[in-house]
């Protein structure tokens, strides 16, 4: 193995490590927007609130520093080219528009958290999330979504999806406290879109040059579609509750900024399956924790949720099998 082949497979290795870390960072953000959603009687504004938080943080930041300022410059420099500009030398590839859009799977991810997950609990909800994730990091890797090109389907991949959909029925067929079961199947939309995020993502912080800019971006966008929707929210149904005093109801939005941050720097090494796979294996560890200790609202975990778990952790193991992958070109 060559010297710049072990420093990639560390790079990996690092990457799904911290990958695993941030997915338990987002099993607490479940409860915490849930909880939000809840003191505030509107899960629309928990999203927005929990979302508008992360903004102002990650804001600061790329204010403060000066590598958060250069890649501001570098990323607006890549958005603005018109289609056919060719690149300057040493300068960023410019940016599609759909590129840009990132944050409206991360606005969907914070929405269905907010909306369901003191409903379904946080183990259910996090099941059902990876079920979309595992599928939207093989869609995303066979066509090339991510930074690190075209990757091809396996049999490995199609079997670990196949697991994570069967632990996503076999855990949300009885959803606690009388919630629906089609309740279950609106993380898992989200989860769709979770992927794609994380694969749009990298290669915005391959034109702005750091993962910072790239969550500013991502977190702004998020904010913005969620504030429209908060308005025709607050139109047809009035406007929420009073915002609670307890501050850690909102250490949702930070707890987000290093997820995204996290999955935007290490998309390049890990491909966005990979990726998915290592958040999936600390959001369920994180998820199982949470409701052991502290039930929510939906009651401790029922032995529905174990079964599930260790189907999708086996499908993780399945899917990270290291089968021969040749990638492509970008499209």
């Amino acid at each position: 193995m060559t010297a710049s082949a072990r420093r990639l497979r560390r790079l990996r290795l690092l990457g799904l490590a911290l990958a695993a870390l941030s997915g338990v960072g987002s099993a607490a953000q479940t409860r915490i927007n849930g909880e939000l959603a809840v003191r505030l009687g509107d899960g629309v504004a928990a999203a927005a609130t929990s979302f508008g938080v992360g903004l102002v943080l990650v804001a600061a930041a790329c204010a403060a520093l000066p590598a958060g300022r250069r890649g501001v410059r570098r990323l607006a420099g890549a958005v603005g080219p018109p289609p056919g500009t060719p690149r300057p030398p040493g300068g960023p590839r410019p940016l599609r528009w759909w590129e840009c859009l990132g944050g409206l799977g991360g606005a969907a991810f914070v929405a269905s958290q907010s909306l369901t997950a003191a409903a379904l609990g946080v183990a259910i909800f996090t099941v059902s999330i990876v079920a979309g994730q595992a599928i939207s990091g093989l869609a995303a890797d066979r066509l090339g979504l991510g930074p690190r090109g075209r990757q091809a389907v396996t049999g490995f991949r199609l079997c670990g999806a196949a697991l994570t959909v069967l632990a996503v029925a076999v855990a949300a067929g009885r959803p606690p406290g009388g919630a629906p079961v089609w309740l279950a199947l609106v993380p898992a939309v989200a989860g769709l879109g979770v992927g794609v995020q994380a694969a749009v993502n990298g290669r915005v912080r391959e034109a702005a040059g750091g993962a910072l800019p790239a969550t500013l971006l991502n977190f702004a966008v998020g904010t913005a579609a969620l504030l429209v929707v908060l308005g025709a929210d607050v139109a047809l149904r009035g406007p929420p509750q009073d915002l609670p005093a307890a501050p850690w109801l909102y250490l949702g939005g930070p707890l987000g900024v290093v997820f995204i941050t996290v999955a935007a720097a290490t998309v390049r090494y890990t491909g966005v399956l990979l990726l998915g796979l290592a958040v999936i294996a600390g959001q369920l560890t994180g998820a199982l924790l949470l409701d052991l200790a502290l039930p929510g609202a939906a009651g401790p975990p029922g032995a529905g949720i174990y079964v599930g778990v260790a189907l999708a952790l086996a499908g993780v193991a399945v899917a990270a099998r290291p089968d021969r992958v040749s990638p492509g070109p970008r499209p």
